[in-house]
């Protein structure tokens, strides 16, 4: 199978982290010798100033019932990994001036689905900012592209098996 460099960053890009010991985060896929362990990329935190409308979006396009600590941190946890919000304010408050909501524009977030073309007929009505239809791509995937209510870009994909 073909890898692109897109699909190298996964499902799980660095947009803003914040789980430097401030907010709670997902320990069931946290090793449990941190000291010796090679280094996982098992976490991303989106920081938003519109916690409940993400949360609701993630959760109708992901399908996956999130998990929540508080009122400002929010879980959907994969089999791959977590995508987690968390609010703009508290961010600041525990690590001022270290992130702004809605400001990427050069990560992706990818999710490996089952149909791209399911998906896209299943969110046609979700996803109010479409970037790109169901296409097939050089490197061997099959993807939507949209973003989210904050501006961040998703893909759906899907490998494509390879043809005889």
């Amino acid at each position: 199978m073909t890898t692109s460099p897109v699909v190298v960053l996964s499902l799980l890009l660095v947009v803003a982290s914040s789980t430097a010991g401030s907010a709670p985060g997902p320990t069931e896929n946290r090793p449990a010798d941190l000291t010796t362990a090679d280094p996982a990329l098992i976490n991303t935190c989106l920081i938003t100033n519109h916690l409940p409308e993400l949360t609701n979006f993630y959760e109708r396009i992901l399908q996956i019932t999130p998990h929540k600590s508080g009122e400002d941190y929010v879980e959907f946890r994969t089999t791959a990994g977590t995508l987690a919000l968390f609010s703009a304010a508290a961010q600041e408050k525990y690590i001022p001036g270290s992130a702004t909501a809605a400001q990427n524009r050069s990560a992706i977030l990818e999710f490996r689905v089952a149909n791209v073309d399911a998906e896209y007929t299943r969110l046609h009505d979700v996803v109010k900012s479409w970037v790109k239809g169901p296409t097939t791509q050089p490197w061997g995937t099959r993807s939507i592209y949209f973003r989210d209510l904050d501006g961040n870009l998703v893909d759906f994909f899907m490998p494509l098996r390879p043809q005889s």
